[in-house]
């Protein structure tokens, strides 16, 4: 089974909103719906979902792209992180956002595609129309 995969969709905003809400306690807070943590810096921790995600931001290109070490309370004991890479492009209707999410534990993959779908794309559609 393949420990990788990458999703996109439009999301009715900048770039620049969606960067900064991502990077931003109150903006990643208010944008999935659920309380998040989060350090906007290099090498900065965060927390969303009520702490069922934990990771650090390990790059920024501002407005284009995010690289994060990314897991959740799921992953196996001892297993590395995941990575998650945020991109970021302006499209005609907002921001096609991509994520390439890879080095995912065996077997929970399609779990985190749905994941990324249900708990992130939705209610970002969803605040970003507001």
């Amino acid at each position: 089974m393949e420990n990788k995969f990458t999703l996109n969709d439009v999301i009715p905003a900048s770039p620049e909103q969606i960067y900064k809400a991502w990077l931003a306690t109150d903006g990643h807070t208010k944008m999935t719906g659920s309380p998040a943590e989060v350090k906007t810096r290099t090498k900065g921790k965060f927390t969303a979902w009520e702490g069922y995600i934990s990771g650090e931001t390990l790059e920024l290109k501002p407005y284009t792209r995010i690289v994060q070490a990314w897991r959740t309370t799921d992953f196996p004991e001892g297993s590395s992180d995941s990575r998650v890479e945020i991109l970021l492009e302006a499209v005609k209707n907002g921001t096609k956002i991509t994520i390439n999410h890879s080095n995912i534990p065996e077997g929970q993959a399609d779990d985190y595609k749905q994941g990324w779908n249900d708990f992130y794309f939705k209610p970002m559609k969803d605040y970003f129309s507001k």
